[in-house]
């Protein structure tokens, strides 16, 4: 199997992946990354494609579907960025002259 076969994934990783990726082309990114992101999630949740042989079976690790979206300073604009390091920068300056 030719790397980037996806001949080997089941019908639900293909309909997980399409709907990753569109989660990420929504937010901006292009879609090469995009498809490339969405199929490193699949195989972290599922371990890769289908496996042969009986008892292979394995839970669906639902923590990398979950892991993206998370709000932090990286997701503000620069200009809020800056003013919410300002305004850190000020509260330890307080706290220090308290101590």
């Amino acid at each position: 199997m030719p790397r980037g076969d996806k001949s080997k994934y089941t019908d639900k990783q293909k309909r997980q992946a399409e709907h990753i990726e569109e989660g990420y082309e929504k937010r901006g990114v292009a879609k090469e990354e995009a498809e490339a992101r969405a199929w490193a999630t699949v195989n972290a949740m599922t371990g890769g494609g289908k496996k042969s042989g009986s008892g292979r079976g394995k839970k669906v690790n639902k923590a990398p579907a979950k892991k993206g979206g998370r709000k932090g300073a990286a997701a503000l604009s620069p200009a809020k960025r800056s003013a919410a390091a300002k305004k850190a920068a000020a509260t330890r300056r307080a706290h220090a002259r308290a101590a």
